[in-house]
């Protein structure tokens, strides 16, 4: 079998290949990391044994994500203040019309997924998510098929007790309050900022300490308003521009002036702003410099 075959068939796989590592490590960076390592093991497969690439390829980069999840496990402990998963730039819509896929790779979803174990986490996505078979599931996380439904079965239920069941509003309700917002905050409108926050709207802010960050979780409408108040009215004293994109399938705002300053996403349900995730952290930043291809 030719190297160019080898390429042809992973190229064909990788929106599903880096959609399954991205939520397994909610790391845009670190899934690249994954692909390429998986590639170069890849390369060295002989086809004539593979009977089947997909299963073959998933098992191979949910190995190596799980390696790199654990190796990654102490710098998140030492982590200073909340850690977020990196924002998934995609293209408008990208992920919307597959509700799953959608809602898999929410922030939201990411956060929860970060209460499993490492192994629990795997499981979880590719059964719930990509709907694999134990078989596989069980090759890729090395476990026994039995065990595998067992940590399945774990993982749904510690999911399913703290997922949260808001409904979405539709796109044209979430544009309107995206750019309600916007101006809102760009003009210092508190009063307009408080009609679109919901009572207990909640700001959680990543900085990994490298940038002028709250440590802990901002809670309650005039609170949250408060903070971006004060953020915005030092940003408007700067060269400040605002751009309106999909992070995750939710609406995000990516700030910049001389240098990139946050990508800022909200969670919109029940026609009022829920929940805003602020990615200060300037390694973290680097991920919305094109938009990604997802797939299951």
């Amino acid at each position: 079998m030719s190297t160019d075959e080898h390429a042809e068939r992973f190229t064909l796989l990788r929106p599903l290949l880096f959609t399954i590592v991205y939520e397994i490590l909610g790391s845009v960076t670190e899934s690249d990391d994954v692909l390429q390592d998986s590639y170069l093991r890849w390369a060295d497969v002989d086809l004539a044994t593979v009977r089947d690439t997909k299963s073959y390829l998933a098992r191979l980069v949910t190995r190596q994500a799980l390696n790199a999840l654990r190796a990654s496990a102490r710098r998140r402990e030492d982590y200073i203040g909340p850690w977020l998963p990196e924002p998934l730039l995609l293209e408008e819509k990208d992920a919307s019309a597959d509700v799953v896929l959608a809602e898999s790779v929410s922030m939201a979803m990411l956060v929860l997924l970060e209460t499993l174990t490492p192994d629990e986490r795997a499981v979880f996505v590719l059964r719930e998510v990509f709907g694999f078979g134990y078989d596989d599931i069980a090759l890729a996380v090395g476990k026994s098929v039995a065990t595998a439904r067992q940590v399945a079965h774990r993982a749904r239920e510690h999911v399913q007790a703290r997922r949260k069941r808001l409904e979405p509003g539709d796109a044209a309700t979430t544009a309107q309050i995206t750019e309600q917002f916007v101006t809102a905050a760009a003009t210092g409108d508190l009063g307009g900022l408080l009609s679109l926050l919901a009572p207990d709207v909640t700001w959680t802010a990543d900085s990994g300490g490298k940038t002028t960050a709250s440590r802990r979780p901002v809670v309650g409408a005039q609170k949250v308003a408060a903070v971006l108040m004060s953020m915005f009215s030092l940003e408007r004293v700067a060269d400040l521009r605002i751009e309106m994109v999909n992070c995750n399938n939710m609406p995000a705002l990516v700030l910049s002036g001389e240098r990139q300053k946050g990508v800022f996403l909200m969670e919109i349900a029940d026609g009022k702003i829920t929940n805003f995730y602020a990615i200060r952290n300037p390694d973290k930043l680097l991920a919305v410099a094109a938009p990604r291809q997802i797939s299951r």
